[in-house]
């Protein structure tokens, strides 16, 4: 009888080969299949993040072109108008800090989606704040057309004015000289009682008034300067033509003759000319002594008078041919 509790003699157990690598198979392909699960798992998250950063940076490209749409827009309104620069300075802190804070964003390269949606909403208000100033600039140029409107009627109408105040001050201008003119007409003087006395020189300074022609030595001519209150008073000077017989103006150049222009007669020779202290208000008596240097001839010596180029008198004298002796 075999005692069961006696050793029992040792048996060599046999391993399965195929049993071990079947679990060996097993725990590879385990391996495997994590990391190729782990594979995936990351190029996911990669690609999700590719993405995510791909929509991140098309998102700021689009913030940046509205955020530069909008400095656009702002500087052309600012340089449309120099008043609204001086509208926008109330604004322009508020302005200042919007960009600020905008440029901020659009050039940090990790900005995130929160920090592009804040940007749009600051460059909403921004675009807002534009809106205004674009309001207040068609406002401006309302009140621009306006103006220039006012400015053309007055234009138009100070070129009224100055056209007829030219023709009033030509007009003014052509009274005033008609006025000159006719003052200046009232003004020349006129004279009167002529007197012509042939006058015969004899020894001893006696004189004696004569009719013939050789006896003749020198005429005495006297006449009146009648009174004129259109004539200032003052110092006048008279121009005094003597034409002989034959037709021919007397001169001598050593008394003064010479030529000159009357108003009706154009240019004339007188004989000589004198000076006189005039009174406006009394009558003025002349005389003066015409001596020639050659023998006077037989016939009429005219005398004419001229003052201001007008001939203001004139008188004829005959001297006679003389007897035998």
């Amino acid at each position: 009888m075999v005692n069961e509790f006696e050793p029992q003699p040792s048996r060599q157990q046999k391993v399965n080969p195929t049993l071990i690598y079947g679990i060996l198979v097993a725990a590879l392909l385990g391996t495997w299949g994590y990391i190729l699960y782990d594979k995936s798992k990351t190029k996911e998250q990669v690609t999700a993040l590719t993405t995510q950063n791909a929509t991140i940076t098309t998102e700021k490209d689009e913030v940046s072109e509205l955020y530069n749409a909008s400095l656009s827009r702002l500087d052309s309104l600012m340089g449309e108008n120099q008043t609204l620069n001086q509208t926008i300075e109330a604004d322009s802190k508020a302005i200042a800090a919007l960009k600020n804070e905008i440029n901020k964003i659009v050039s940090n390269k990790n900005a995130t989606a929160a920090d592009l949606a804040r940007a749009r909403k600051m460059i909403a208000d921004l675009n807002g704040r534009i809106e205004t100033l674009a309001s207040e600039v068609e406002k401006l140029k309302g009140e621009n057309e306006q103006l220039v409107n006012s400015n053309q009627k007055i234009s138009s109408e100070k070129q009224q004015v100055e056209q007829t105040l030219a023709a009033t001050v030509a007009e003014k201008e052509a009274v005033k000289k008609s006025l000159e003119e006719t003052n200046d007409i009232a003004s020349t003087l006129h004279a009167s009682n002529f007197n012509i006395t042939p006058i015969n020189e004899k020894g001893g300074g006696k004189e004696k008034a004569t009719t013939t022609a050789k006896k003749v030595d020198k005429l005495r001519i006297s006449f009146d300067l009648d009174p004129n209150k259109l004539a200032p008073s003052g110092q006048k000077e008279l121009f005094v033509a003597i034409i002989a017989p034959d037709g021919k103006p007397v001169a001598i150049p050593g008394s003064g003759s010479a030529s000159f222009t009357t108003r009706e007669d154009g240019e004339k020779f007188y004989s000589t000319k004198i000076g006189v202290q005039y009174d406006n208000l009394r009558r003025i008596p002349v005389s003066f002594d015409w001596r020639q240097d050659k023998d006077y001839q037989t016939g009429n010596y005219k005398i004419e008078v001229y003052h201001n180029g007008f001939r203001i008198g004139e008188a004829t004298r005959n001297l006679k041919k003389g007897g035998i002796f």
